[in-house]
This record gives C-alpha cells, structure tokens and sequence, in this order.
C-alpha cells in the first residue's frame, strides 16, 4: 500500500495532468449540457441509486435517488454549494419560480465529502443525492443542478442533468433494422405508441412532446412535436422520418482497475514522474469491417480499483494513452468520445495527428476504472454535427440504447410537465 506521505508532493503530479483553466472555460462556457467548466474538477457522474444502467430520471412521490459524484484535484476541499433549475424539454429555463418547483431553499451546502486514500495525484471526492432532506422538487419536468463556490455563485464548476417523471405514461415500442430507408443496412428505426390513461388532455394531437436520444447522445437527440396518428387513445409514432438513427457501433473499451497490470485492451502501463501511465491499444478504424458483437456499457464508465473498500476514493488517477491509426483527416478533427467527456468535445479530448507514426494520439488523465469510448470526427469550423460513423462505421446489429421522454405543453402553460419515460434496446 502506498501512503501519501512517502510521495512526490501532489501539486506536481496535478500541474502534470491539469490542462489551463482558461481555456477550458472559454470552450465549455455557456448551454445546458452535463458538463464541467473548471479543470480542478473531474470524473462527473449523474447515476440511479439502484441501476447503473438506469436512466437518470426519478419517479415523483417515490423513492428514487440519484446520486451525483465528483471530484477536486488538490489536498483542499472546496466550499460548494448547489442549486436546481426548472427547464422544459429543450433544456431552456421554464418560467417557474423556485417555490413552485422546491420544497426548501434553492441554495445548499454539499457536506458529504472524503478525501483520497493511498492516491499518487491527490483529489476530493464530493457525493450528493437527489432529493435530499435539503432540496426535494415538488414538481416533474427536466431539472438542471448547478455547483458553484460559495463565494462565486454566478460562476458554475460544473453541472449536470436529470429528470423527474410523474410516471403517468406508457410507452411501447421497438427499435429495429427494418426501417423506411431499407432493411438490415446502416439505419435503426424507433417506432412508439404513447398511451396516458387517467389523464383528460384536451388536445393530445398538439400538446405532447416526444424527444428520443441515442446512448444519451446530444447529437443523436430528436424531437418530435406531433404524431403520426391517433390509435384509439395511443399516440402512434411510425414511418417517422426522425425516429431513423445511424445505426453506429458497440463503443469500445478498456480497463485500468489495477495501475501496475495491463488490463483488457490495455497494451502496457508504466510509472513515469509523478503518476501511472496507460496505453489503450492502438486502434483502427472500423467503418469497412464486419460487425463483431460486445457487451458494453453504451458509452458509460464506472470507477473501480480492485484494491479498494471505495474506489470513489482510493481510485488514481492515471494518464491514459489512446492511438488512432487512420490517414490524417485534414477537414475535421477526431476526438475520443463518452461519458466521461460529458458529451463535449474541447482541447481536452481532442486528439493530435502525429507525422512520424501517421496516427491520431491522445493524453488524457482518467479515473482507474472500466470505460466505453469511441472516435467521432468534428468537421472543422463546427457547422456540422460530431460524426461517429467516418470512423466507428454504421452497423445494424448494434445494441444501442434509446431514451424515451413524453412532455405535455399545454397552451398558456409556464412549464412542460414529463409524464414518462422509457429505455429500449433496439432487437
């Protein structure tokens, strides 16, 4: 076991992994997305209590918790605090006031934090659990949390989002390969039916909103404001253009459980300065070749370290080394991509093309643990959306994950209500 106070001081180890805080912040400024904007700040999860691989919604009135976990880079704790902002289905502020949507005060301390435990880079870890005894929303709809300095409330370290669900409507479906656009070719098509007995609305053609994502994919987020027929009482959602997704790939993986073994897909790792070092082994690009099935996470990752009661605290952070061998791509740039990047794709991701081994290549500090990623390509100058399938191919088979959110905005309203969801997995 490794004590702290047999290390190099920890501030070296975190300047070594630490990109500038001004830039981080002018990429990541702005929007509503899960994402952090402080670089002292790493490893944000927003996850159900019970199902890792649950959505991140709770069921109002009921016993669901979420618990969101982050950590600072450093030997100090910070003094956070937290917030909740009400939004509708775009994720833009809905024109509530805190006190129809909260029980309690809008501003709370984050008390529940530990810090790292026989660690080469130093950290705290912070954990909060959505409701609490402090802050519980009274009210469904999508909630943006933000967490700030106490002494800075207007400048955010990070935020996330989830969503509370009344749990008043049913959706059945499926997600599959016999799409409008051909069968079993690079395409996966949803087809829903929403039905919400109980419910009396007045005009159900018109008021309900669907929006369907992809893996929780930003990019891979369609709304869909009206549907294609009524079926009785079901709202019916089929041969709708936008409900046609490129079918992608499995996300691919590898390991950093244990700092000083080389675990799967991981080629070597070593001990250089101040931290442990990992090399993912070089990949390939994917888009010419068959379809080989994996059991993954669809983009999630998980912390662990195989030594440690709680890996939330005695994890490491190692830097983690990714090559992409592919001709340079001289209109777009490539990121490595998923949950971990929080959707974003900044200088932090970003990787570079190296002349001498006509690879991409990537440095990234990562939290020991199993993680899903995947190479998506950014035209250049940003007018287009991130494209997996240049690299990753688009393949029918794969086992993608599709959220499912039914919205009702009724005219005059101030606020969109979430009157379900759903989790499908194409066949």
């Amino acid at each position: 076991m490794r004590l702290k106070s047999a290390v190099i001081p920890a501030i070296f180890a975190i300047m070594q992994i630490m990109p500038n805080n001004t830039a981080w912040a002018q990429e990541s400024a702005g929007g509503s997305d899960t994402r952090i904007f402080d670089s002292r700040f790493r490893s944000l999860q927003i996850l159900n209590a019970d199902n890792f691989m649950g959505m991140p919604v709770v069921r109002l009135g009921s016993d669901d918790r979420l618990v969101i976990t982050f950590d600072e880079l450093g030997d100090d704790r910070s003094w956070l605090q937290y917030r909740l902002i009400h939004c509708n289905s775009d994720w833009k502020p809905s024109q509530l006031v805190e006190s129809e949507y909260l029980d309690g005060f809008n501003i709370a301390d984050i008390t529940d934090y530990a810090f790292s435990s026989n660690t080469y880079v130093h950290f705290v870890n912070y954990r909060l659990e959505i409701p609490n005894p402090d802050m519980q929303p009274l009210l469904s709809g999508n909630y943006l949390l933000q967490v700030f300095q106490q002494d800075n409330p207007d400048d955010p370290v990070l935020q996330a989002r989830f969503s509370v669900s009344e749990n008043v409507a049913a959706v059945k479906g499926e997600a599959t390969s016999r799409t409008d656009r051909g069968l079993n070719t690079e395409w996966q098509q949803l087809n829903l039916a929403v039905s919400t007995p109980g419910l009396n609305l007045r005009s159900p053609m018109t008021d309900i909103i669907v929006v369907a994502s992809q893996n929780g994919d930003p990019a891979r987020t369609r709304t869909i404001l009206r549907p294609q027929q009524m079926r009785g009482r079901d709202l019916i959602y089929e041969h709708v253009q936008d409900l046609i997704f490129p079918a992608g790939n499995e996300y691919r993986r590898f390991e950093t459980v244990r700092a000083n073994y080389a675990g799967m897909n991981v080629d070597s790792v070593r001990f250089i300065g101040n931290n442990y070092h990992a090399w993912v082994k070089r990949d390939f690009s994917r888009s010419g070749q068959p379809y080989s099935f994996d059991q993954t996470q669809n983009g999630r990752f998980k912390i662990d370290e195989y030594n440690s009661t709680n890996p939330d605290l005695g994890a490491d952070y190692i830097t983690v080394h990714f090559e992409l061998s592919h001709p340079e791509i001289t209109n777009a740039d490539i990121y490595v991509d998923g949950d971990f990047a929080s959707g974003r794709l900044t200088g932090t991701n970003r990787m570079r093309f190296d002349h001498d081994s006509r690879s991409y290549k990537l440095e990234i500090p990562l939290k020991q643990g199993s993680y899903n990623y995947r190479y998506v390509a950014l035209p250049k100058g940003g007018r287009s959306p991130a494209d997996a399938s240049l690299i990753e191919g688009d393949k029918h088979e794969t086992r993608n994950e599709y959220r499912i959110y039914v919205y009702l905005r009724e005219p005059g309203s101030r606020a969109d209500r979430l009157l379900g969801t759903a989790q499908l997995f194409n066949r």
